[in-house]
């Protein structure tokens, strides 16, 4: 058999564990194994490696892909499904595994309910969002990233008597902010999925500044926004009035309009940081490398089964294939309860 990988969206940690795992796999089984560059825009234009154990040793340890990657629509571009399919026939590829967060895999989705290409996905997103699985390898990482900064602005929020906002990534959603929120500390986090109140956020930040409490951190989701029938921030802060190629906004700034808001309400000295990219960027995690390694060992043994069309999952401790259409369409995010028994018992503590 011949086999295509690649790799699409945002980069995280744990790709590299992928790849290897498939390769290492895949060659056991006497396959074939191209991996395409730059996600779906090497399928498009043709462009691929061969890969094999020596290509991927070690490779596990290191973060980001080493077929690069791509936010490429493929149903976006001109005669695109056309051009996939002469690449696919041409390289005599029988099945191509993406991995890749909702928009990678809606489109290897598409591929296989549409026009019947045989594909296998592997979910990936530092955000946590697949509905299809209960976690995403590159998140563990991702949180331990931002708790390890908010660690760091501890000390230098407390040795100034300042109020610092974290704004840490996740889209649409709030689990890294959680998580990293919990995990480092935060006297107050805000998420998406629970719209927040700014006057109780400065109600709580004075408190604590009565209570002798002289600085406080501020975690906050990049797609937080305040609750209906708010005056301030009743929408997503966005960097620039545009989308990419599959219609997403591109999100950012809402760590800066909280500063300044903070500031003019309280009179607290405030600062903001925007974590960005550094949190998708370097080594993955000991789980991360782990999850990764087992979702690459199960795409191999899909392909061998012949389960097509679906992707792999984890569902407790098990690695399992569930349908594409499961994990795309439906954004998993975090559940009230979750944040009510998590984050409101120690509200400003």
């Amino acid at each position: 058999m011949r086999i295509g990988v690649l790799t699409g969206g945002g980069d995280c940690p744990g790709l590299n564990a992928v790849i290897r795992a498939i390769v290492i796999n895949g060659k056991r089984e006497g396959w074939d194994i191209l991996g395409f560059n730059d996600g779906w825009a090497g399928v498009l234009n043709n462009k691929w490696e061969e890969l094999n154990e020596e290509k991927v040793e070690g490779i596990h340890r290191e973060g980001g892909t080493i077929l690069h990657t791509s936010r490429t629509n493929p149903f976006k571009e001109e005669n695109g499904v056309e051009k996939i399919k002469d690449t696919l026939n041409k390289n005599k590829i029988d099945c191509l595994i993406a991995i890749g967060g909702d928009d990678t895999l809606g489109v290897a989705n598409r591929l296989y309910k549409e026009e019947g290409i045989k594909t296998i996905g592997v979910p990936k997103t530092i955000d946590n969002d697949l509905s299809a699985t209960d976690y995403t390898f590159g998140f563990d990482t991702a949180v331990n990233i931002a708790v390890e900064a908010m660690d760091r602005l501890h000390t230098t929020a407390k040795s100034h008597h300042r109020v610092i906002v974290v704004e840490i990534m996740g889209r649409h959603t709030g689990w890294i902010a959680l998580e990293a929120g919990v995990g480092g500390g935060a006297h107050i986090i805000l998420i998406p999925e629970v719209p927040f109140d700014i006057d109780k956020v400065c109600e709580t930040l004075k408190k604590r500044y009565e209570e002798g409490k002289t600085y406080s951190i501020v975690a906050v989701a990049e797609g937080a926004k305040a609750a209906k029938g708010s005056k301030f921030l009743t929408r997503e802060v966005v960097k620039e009035e545009k989308t990419d190629a599959f219609g997403n906004i591109i999100l950012g700034g809402i760590a800066r309009v909280l500063e300044k808001e903070i500031e003019k309400r309280t009179g607290f000295e405030t600062r903001s940081v925007t974590l960005g990219h550094i949190q998708r960027g370097g080594r993955p995690s000991a789980f991360d490398r782990f999850l990764a390694t087992r979702f690459g060992v199960k795409a191999v043994q899909m392909v061998k089964e012949g389960k097509y069309g679906e992707t792999a999952a984890l569902r407790g401790t098990k690695i399992v294939s569930v349908p594409l259409e499961e994990a795309v369409g439906k954004r998993k995010e975090v559940p009230p309860e979750l944040y009510e028994e998590t984050v409101t018992p120690f509200l400003g503590k």
